[in-house]
């Protein structure tokens, strides 16, 4: 379900220029339009969030409020993303290609020699411009007279290719000479042939002598091969507990996995009204479980409840609390791989929580960066990989999370059975490594989840 406001206006002029067979709508869906344009193309649920994604990305780098590093930084993690891609969803073209074309297509024009093809340049954006305006595969209707002027000829820096083939090798080889650093290189000899000997043998023995020569030749052989060898040992039948002995876990908040995210974008869930999909930075290195490339940066795709409760333009470049040890789950077709901690009123004891709010995100102090560990004061350690569902860490430890009268997020040890039993009490309050408390806007004493 889509809302008309002056992004969509503007999306949906771009879509009656260019997309001249586009089918004719009263309000913007841009999942309707998508089908009219490309009958042929089927897009998943993530790919919907993508190109949802990348529509709101095309406003950002067009603003004029921004200063020119930041603008700079936006192009050069676009021009990275696009290196290795054809359309912004890898193959398929989509409708966000000619909102993105027609949002950057201006500046392009613009840009001078250095910019487009130097050292430094934006290559990338430049062919993925001339591309999406003259392929027949977007079917976009561009006038001649305002296409972008490109001279393919015309590059000042031309970067070197990775050869593939060069690439496997360097990498083969690399293998096989840590291999033989680590001792792990064999030299092997065929059967019958026995080591090299000293000295050199008549050519004018024997029939009888060379037979009997090769016999022992291979028997040598067969005998140093089996005393080199390991000698197999039965092994012992160890019980499962044995093998993966219980480790004693303590109850801490501090095994909860928090940290400040940055969300770059949300959009709303292509099969779900009450939920949004945000992209989040969380400081993962390249190459973590359950994160994509976005603009050149790691990201989290994250599903939360938030829609209707939060407005979606608040929800866009700011820094919230993610909790991300807990188990990725699929809400509604999209893999959510954290959570957006968030803060409710505490209801009466009787009451229905009629999900109404009013819902305020939990901020991270000015200045902290994607990535940050965030923990509570007095309960500082090393927060668990995964959480295991079925241990009920987070449902257990969660009830101790509140709000002060000062309007910080704290952990009230009182709160949580388990802990209290054990004589834990008082509040720690949630801060970043660096320092700085985490807060929220004005709800006291409420529920943060």
């Amino acid at each position: 379900m889509a809302t008309q406001n002056s992004s969509s206006t503007s999306v949906w002029r771009i879509v009656q220029r260019y997309f001249s067979f586009a089918t004719a709508s009263s309000a913007l869906d841009i999942f309707e339009v998508s089908r009219s344009v490309y009958p042929d193309t089927h897009y998943t649920d993530n790919e919907k969030v993508e190109i949802n994604s990348w529509i709101i990305t095309s406003e950002q780098l067009t603003r004029l409020d921004e200063d020119q590093a930041k603008h700079a930084e936006r192009l050069g993690s676009l021009n990275l993303y696009l290196s290795t891609r054809t359309t912004l969803l890898g193959s398929k073209p989509s409708i966000a290609d000619g909102v993105v074309y027609a949002r950057l297509s201006p500046a392009v024009k613009i840009w001078t020699d250095e910019e487009r093809t130097g050292e430094r340049g934006y290559h990338h954006v430049v062919r993925y411009v001339d591309f999406v305006q003259n392929s027949p595969l977007f079917g976009l209707a561009i006038p001649q007279n305002e296409k972008v002027t490109i001279d393919p000829n015309d590059v000042l820096f031309v970067h070197k290719p990775l050869d593939p083939k060069e690439e496997k090798e360097r990498k083969r080889k690399e293998k096989a000479f840590t291999a033989a650093l680590n001792g792990e290189s064999q030299i092997s000899f065929a059967v019958g042939q026995s080591r090299p000997q000293e000295g050199v043998e008549s050519k004018k023995e024997n029939s009888d002598t060379q037979l009997s020569a090769t016999k022992e030749n291979v028997a040598g052989a067969a005998r140093d091969r089996q005393a080199n060898q390991p000698r197999k040992e039965k092994k012992e039948k160890v019980s499962k507990q044995s093998k993966t002995p219980a480790k004693d876990i303590v109850l801490s908040p501090c095994l909860i996995d928090l940290r400040v995210g940055h969300i770059i974008q949300a959009v709303p869930h292509p099969n779900a009204d009450s939920l949004y999909v945000s992209t989040i930075v969380c400081g993962d290195p390249p190459g973590t479980e359950n994160t994509s490339e976005f603009n050149g940066q790691v990201v989290r795709t994250v599903c939360s409840g938030l829609n209707g409760l939060i407005p979606l333009s608040e929800m866009q470049d700011r820094k919230i609390i993610a909790v991300c040890n807990l188990k990725p789950v699929t809400m509604r077709g999209v893999k959510s791989a954290a959570m957006v901690l968030a803060a409710s009123p505490r209801l009466a004891p009787g009451t229905v929580d009629n999900h109404v709010g009013p819902v305020e995100l939990v901020n991270p102090p000015a200045g902290a960066k994607a990535g940050e560990r965030v923990h509570f004061e007095g309960w500082e350690g090393e927060p668990e990989g995964v959480l295991n569902p079925k241990k009920k860490v987070w449902e257990t430890i969660q009830p101790g999370f509140t709000t002060t009268e000062d309007l910080g997020v704290a952990f009230d040890a009182g709160a949580v059975e388990q802990l209290k039993a054990e004589g834990r009490k008082g509040l720690g309050k949630l801060v970043v490594v660096s320092g700085g408390e985490c807060k929220v806007t004005t709800l006291k004493g409420a529920v943060v989840r």
